[in-house]
């Protein structure tokens, strides 16, 4: 059992991640950033919600740009083969459930 406060939570650098669980291989990671990651596809599909904070979500669709502020309490699916790149506006605390192992 476990009780998380993950205002809380910050990580030594960008993307620093608390990981909470692994469920037959699927990983559910609370990551603290102040820094955009990069461009990526994963693995496999990937569930995306905002705790804390205001992400831009850019993404490409049949090859062209796209992009969503998310605020806090929203959530982005990435179906497999979904370019896309988190920039965080200031602080953001986030909750990634994805394939372990996935970029």
């Amino acid at each position: 059992m476990k009780i998380i406060r993950s205002r809380n939570f910050t990580a030594a650098r960008p993307w620093g991640a608390l990981d909470i669980a692994n469920m037959r291989g699927i990983t559910t990671r609370l990551h603290w950033t102040n820094e955009p990651y990069r461009w990526h596809v994963n693995d496999g599909e990937e569930v995306f919600v905002v705790l804390d904070g205001q992400v831009e979500m850019r993404y490409r669709e049949a090859g062209v740009e796209q992009s969503a502020i998310l605020e806090t309490g929203d959530i982005f699916y990435a179906s497999v083969g979904t370019e896309h790149v988190a920039h965080p506006i200031g602080e953001a605390r986030i909750l990634v459930v994805e394939t372990e192992g996935s970029v």
